[in-house]
């Protein structure tokens, strides 16, 4: 499917990904201690009567080297010992939790490791973390716990410290294998330590893995694009993120290290994602939402068929599990009725911890429009379709046909009274068309720039 220019020209804008709604730069109303304390009761006891647990998201910050096109909080550091004194910190985090909601233990049915570069913790300090975690948890059926990998600093011992404690998925940080593209981006692996650890996990029981590759990097072409998706396809992992790289330097001044001259533009960058798209469907996976490939065999797809697909602040995943407490430093939870994300500054977050507080820095509690309107972008972002009864109408819906115009015409949607569903066509543009249903983001844009281009 080729896409044209004029589309693109016409669609490429800052827009949110839309990992949350509100988003993050539109929250504004944070919730108190208690009043977050009592929401996640609310949804633990609701959870466990549907006989499911709570997900744990856990943040480690910590990086040997900084990876030029990263948008993670991070901590580059090759200091002996920081890790530990961190992990002891998020016990500790976890201990106040539970005295602050009245429980010695939480039913759990997942845990996510993520980063900054989880795997920069040794075997034995993953071990002390999710055995603490385990300690004073209620493992429930069919649990998924994963972890993010950087090939380069992950062993053998971590995945099998990581088998025994219970996870099957993992995560590894590609990005492209072109030498060339991963001198810009301060990132130099090969295809064979990628293979050799692949391997190595599926020996070892891990079920799912997914690679993370990024389209629009400095200086990538379509020859980069096709021999990375070529090598990846050898490779067969269950699932695949293809993501645009998000160029925000005002946020991040790790990307001032390329121009916007080094960068794939507009048809150019979307060029690579057709290619990758087209060898990737060739090799047998499905693209999934925005940005996701899938194996039949894979659960994502899976979840799909059975329409349980759902997104959060980690991406698409299989199913929802509400509620989502972050733990670690800039970790987001989420009640489904309010967010809170913890302190973003390393030091201040041990600070507080220590201080017996939850570190909550910022958050956002739901109104009832919000939620409403956050139904239905989740809905297009997973189901490519949403659709309201009258009686769930709102004013800002009852607009919405006039700010959907431009996509109707171009035939990237259908639309009647109280529907929407996004056409073949229309997948591109994603972004573009939940951001008609941004109430927040239509009557008050941020004042500073804050998205990255949705193309």
């Amino acid at each position: 499917m080729s896409i044209n220019q004029q589309l693109l020209n016409k669609y490429n804008v800052a827009g949110p990904r839309y990992t949350s709604y509100p988003t993050v730069p539109f929250w504004e109303d944070t919730p108190t201690e208690d009043q977050w304390v009592t929401s996640l009761n609310t949804a633990i006891t609701d959870a466990s009567n549907n006989n499911i647990g709570a997900a744990l998201y856990i943040h480690i910050p910590f990086c040997r080297r900084l990876c030029t096109y990263c948008g993670c909080n991070n901590r580059i550091t090759r200091k002996p010992g920081v890790a530990k004194p961190y992990v002891q910190t998020v016990l500790k985090e976890y201990a106040t939790y539970l005295k602050k909601l009245g429980r010695e233990r939480l039913p759990i049915s997942e845990i996510h490791l993520g980063g900054g570069t989880p795997t920069y913790l040794t075997p034995d300090e993953l071990n002390t973390l999710i055995s603490g975690i385990r300690e004073f948890a209620d493992i429930q059926e069919d649990t998924e716990f994963s972890i993010e990998a950087d090939p380069r600093v992950t062993t053998r011992e971590h995945l099998v410290i990581l088998q025994s404690l219970g996870f099957t998925r993992l995560s590894l940080g590609i990005q492209d294998f072109d030498p060339t593209v991963q001198l810009a981006v301060n990132r130099t692996q090969t295809v064979e330590t990628v293979e050799t650890l692949t391997k190595q996990a599926r020996e070892l029981g891990f079920t799912s893995i997914n690679y993370d590759l990024i389209y629009g990097l400095p200086l990538q072409n379509i020859d980069s694009i096709r021999n990375t998706i070529l090598a990846v396809n050898k490779m067969q992992p269950d699932r695949i993120s293809f993501y645009s790289y998000a160029h925000v330097p005002w946020i991040k001044p790790a990307h001032r290290g390329f121009t916007e001259d080094d960068l794939p533009d507009g048809d150019a960058k979307r060029s690579l994602y057709e290619l990758g798209r087209n060898l990737l469907e060739k090799a047998g996976y499905h693209e999934i939402g925005m940005d996701h490939f899938a194996l039949e065999s894979d659960s994502l797809w899976k979840a799909v068929k059975k329409k349980t697909l759902h997104r959060n602040f980690m991406g698409y995943i299989s199913r929802q599990v509400t509620p989502l407490i972050g733990l670690g430093v800039s970790s987001i939870g989420d009640s489904w009725n309010m967010f809170a994300q913890n302190e973003k500054q390393l030091e201040r977050y041990v600070e507080r911890v220590n201080n017996g507080e939850l570190p909550i820095e910022r958050g956002h509690v739901l109104t009832a429009e919000d939620k409403l309107l956050r139904s239905h972008i989740l809905n297009l972002m997973t189901r490519l379709e949403t659709s309201w009864p009258n009686e769930q109408n709102t004013p800002f819906l009852e607009s919405l046909p006039e700010r959907l115009t431009e996509p109707l015409n171009d035939q990237l949607i259908q639309l009647d009274s109280n529907s929407c569903k996004i056409s073949k066509k229309g997948l591109p543009f994603i972004r573009n068309i939940c951001m008609a249903f941004d109430h927040r983001l239509v009557n008050k844009a941020p004042n500073i720039q804050t998205f990255s281009k949705t193309i």
